[in-house]
């Protein structure tokens, strides 16, 4: 997605948090890409790293005082809020997420923030405590309400030595969001429907059938398509996955509350895309009651699931139709079989065996198929794979 943000004018903003580390790294990735970057910093976050690194790779001096008197001279905030296309704010502690919700101005980063209309940004970075803490959950949820784009967190190991979601974004997958976000509007006013995640398909109240979709991919999707200016409905089965910005999202569990879901947003929908992985088959008699461990063997009949791609795809009115194809071998040999069988319009298919595996992992490739040609995906985030995925649908949606 080479310069995609050239001439773009971005607003660093830097909290105080041990992430800041990273900030330097993420000016550096933001230049690369072209854009034009300016950094303000909490007067904490000069503690985690020293304005003149900053102005060192921005090549701009770095502000982090509201009442420099050089500065504000001529209202220096006032100048920078004006300037920024886009402010992206990393890291975003939990107090700097507090500061922005709450609309206080008693920082340079604050303040200009509030005195911009630019799109604004944020990169959590805390302590998995913090991040699950019911304050922060209530501060994120504001933020999407006031169409606030939140980047973020991660997962994984963390400054304090512990292990859960909080980490942020890594500068390389922050540069990627950004990037998307001046996307083209290629899907302005069209209806996308997509649906992701796994579904659930109940034994008995504690046991079920389900498998190791994560929803990642069907998420990026929702997102690419409401970026590009989508309507977009995501309908999902159980994940831990944050809704989107800009997407509706139906939540359901099991792959006929799915089927039914999918039913009832296609007299309008104009593409539908099948990114969950639905359960083939479900217990013909769930039970009432836990099944308990009484015998050596435990004879489970199963019934077939609706099939929901084959249903959209022989419907009236149809939408232009896009299935995945999960495959642990012949890749493009099952995917088109799928295709064919299916009478979809494009299949998109991935590897699911060995180090390649889109389970669980934050990457993806996928082939594209259709009935005149073939194309391949590299490997790539999965935000950034399902924005060159929604490109590829609106190009042959459009000349349909």
């Amino acid at each position: 997605m080479a310069n995609t943000l050239t001439g773009k004018h971005i607003l660093l903003g830097i909290s105080g948090g041990i992430a800041a580390y990273k900030s330097a790294v993420l000016c550096r990735e933001l230049i690369k890409r072209g854009a034009d970057v300016r950094v303000v910093m909490t007067p904490s976050a000069t503690r985690f790293i020293t304005p003149l690194t900053l102005q060192a790779l921005s090549g701009h001096p770095v502000q982090h005082d509201l009442f420099d008197a050089e500065a504000e001279h001529g209202m220096g905030h006032i100048d920078l809020a004006r300037w920024a296309e886009l402010i992206l704010v990393a890291p975003a502690t939990a107090q700097a997420i507090t500061r922005l919700v709450h609309g206080q101005a008693d920082d340079l980063l604050c303040a200009t923030v509030l005195a911009s209309s630019a799109p604004l940004c944020v990169a959590p970075a805390m302590n998995r405590g913090m991040w699950d803490n019911p304050a922060t959950r209530d501060n994120i949820a504001v933020l999407h309400e006031r169409q606030v784009h939140v980047l973020g967190p991660a997962e994984g190991d963390q400054a304090c030595g512990e292990h859960g979601p909080g980490r942020m974004l890594e500068p390389e997958q922050l540069a990627e969001q950004v990037e998307l976000l001046f996307a083209d509007a290629v899907l302005q006013g069209v209806k996308v429907v997509v649906t992701a995640g796994p579904t659930w398909e109940a034994i008995d109240p504690v046991r079920g059938l389900s498998n190791r979709s994560s929803g990642k991919m069907g998420y990026a999707v929702a997102q690419a398509a409401s970026r590009a200016g989508a309507d977009c409905i995501l309908i999902s089965g159980p994940t831990r996955l944050t809704c989107p910005q800009g997407v509706t999202r139906i939540n359901v569990s099991s792959a006929r509350d799915m089927a039914e879901a999918v039913q009832a947003e296609m007299n309008d929908c104009d593409i539908f895309i099948a990114v969950a992985a639905v359960a083939d088959y479900r217990p013909v008699t769930p039970q009432d009651e836990k099944i308990k461990k009484d015998s050596e063997y435990l004879n489970l009949e199963l019934v077939r699931n609706p099939d929901i791609l084959a249903s959209v795809a022989s419907g009236e009115p149809r939408p232009y139709t896009v299935g995945f194809a999960a495959e642990t071998r012949n890749l493009e040999t099952y995917a088109r079989q799928k295709l064919v069988s299916k009478q979809i319009d494009l299949i998109a298919a991935n590897p699911v065996a060995g180090e390649n595996s889109a389970f669980d992992s934050d990457d993806n490739e996928l082939l594209l198929i259709d009935k005149a040609s073939t194309l391949q995906l590299p490997r790539a985030s999965k935000p950034v794979l399902a924005h060159q995925l929604i490109k590829e649908i609106a190009k042959r949606y459009g000349s349909r």
